[in-house]
């Protein structure tokens, strides 16, 4: 039974003095973007508003300008007074994002988006229609500190935290794409609503290692009358496994869908895959996932990327079961994702009948398992795809912010 071992192919891996993988969980030190509406507790706007010369009754008809037409246009804004609307715009829905490139695939289903930040960062969002829900996958940092070798994203470190605002104005920016017809038509037959209704938090960075602005955005994303109104049980938010911030999770009284990104159910394995690892183990990861389910009562979803002849053994498939088996049955759902491989790796995803047998021994443990499609691969808008490439980099140089 051939056995490969995890290493980085085309880039070196970032070390630390005792040469294990360096991990980074403080943001670097970098200019903060603007404060946005998004950022603030809906108290904290009207304080905002009234420092801005204005009654405070003018927050909440900004947010339904925002969070329910999707617009930062003051000419759109038309019940504000004329006089210094422009000014007590900008004031409060800054610019955040700057469209660097969209990319389609799918029939028009899917769309990457390059965006730039106030400071030059690059992130990418992934907008994906399927019937009956649009998708999208959010970036939460600037790059990735978790230094996992399988993925594109940890390649050149985590360059910062994204602020709530910068999470929250990728939705609002697919939605107002959404609202022009910019995504693929709807099927004849799906009755849903034209608007993001899923959010899953597995494109750039580490969600929990962004923990204060990340919930901040969820619960901008969940506030029906002051926010986007979306429903919790909509949002995925993922992890390789910070278990102290898993357990904070489960304190938040917010029932939003828990990911563990685990890719391997021993230790030996993941400790090369997955460097947090050497923190938090296998069973400590598990054991904080099953006590959100306890928490929550919400099915925990375990992410496990099939490499081919690295953690797609059928043994391995087994020792997942027996480890999600001994805590208990109903708390978990297995998704299996054949590998998006990155440029320059050889590393590639299982043979089909490989898949099929590792899913087919999670189902007969009574496991639910669910086999992932990989959308998006084309334009590079997978999971552990999503890199700013050099050749983004000369585009963003070459689009200035917008106003």
């Amino acid at each position: 039974m051939r056995q490969v071992r995890p290493r980085t192919e085309g880039w070196q891996q970032k070390k630390d003095a005792e040469g294990r993988p360096l991990l980074q969980f403080a943001s670097p030190k970098r200019g903060k973007p603007p404060v946005h509406l998004a950022d603030l507790t809906p108290e904290e706007r009207v304080a905002k508003v009234k420092d801005l010369g204005l009654p405070g009754f003018r927050a909440k008809q900004l947010e339904k300008h925002y969070f329910q037409h999707w617009t930062h246009d003051p000419a759109a804004m038309t019940d504000l007074p004329a006089s210094g609307r422009e000014e007590f715009v900008h004031g409060m829905l800054p610019p955040l994002l700057t469209e660097v490139r969209r990319l389609e695939t799918d029939r028009g289903d899917t769309i990457k988006f390059l965006w730039k930040l106030h400071d030059g960062a690059l992130v990418e969002s992934v907008l994906m229609r399927y019937p009956g829900r649009i998708t999208l996958c959010v970036s939460s940092q600037a790059g990735c500190g978790m230094n996992c070798p399988f993925c594109a994203t940890g390649q050149a470190g985590l360059t910062r935290n994204m602020s709530a605002a910068e999470i929250i104005e990728q939705i609002v920016r697919a939605n107002r794409l959404i609202a022009d017809g910019g995504l693929g038509g709807k099927k004849r037959d799906d009755h849903s609503a034209e608007r993001v209704s899923n959010i899953v938090f597995m494109g750039m960075g580490e969600p929990l290692a962004n923990y204060a602005r990340v919930m901040q955005a969820v619960r901008v994303m969940t506030d029906k009358e002051h926010g986007l109104g979306m429903s919790a049980r909509g949002i995925t938010v993922s992890t390789v496994g910070l278990v102290p911030a898993i357990t904070k999770l489960a304190n938040e009284d917010i029932p939003v869908t828990f990911a563990l990104s685990l890719h391997a159910p021993d230790d030996t394995l993941r400790d090369e895959l997955i460097p947090v690892n050497s923190r938090w183990k296998v069973d400590e990861a598990l054991d904080a996932a099953r006590a959100y389910f306890d928490k929550t009562g919400r099915r925990v979803s375990i992410e496990y990327a099939l490499i081919k002849d690295m953690n797609d053994h059928a043994w391995r498939a087994d020792l997942l079961a027996d480890k999600l088996n001994a805590r208990g049955r109903g708390w978990v759902h297995v998704n299996p994702i054949p590998l998006n491989p990155t440029p320059g790796s050889v590393w590639t995803a299982s043979e089909v009948s490989v898949q099929n047998e590792f899913v087919r021994r999670l189902n007969d443990a009574g496991i639910p398992t669910t086999l992932r499609d990989t959308r998006g691969k084309e334009i590079d808008g997978a999971c552990g795809q999503l890199v700013a490439t050099t050749e983004d980099e000369a585009a963003a140089a070459a689009t200035p912010n917008e106003d």
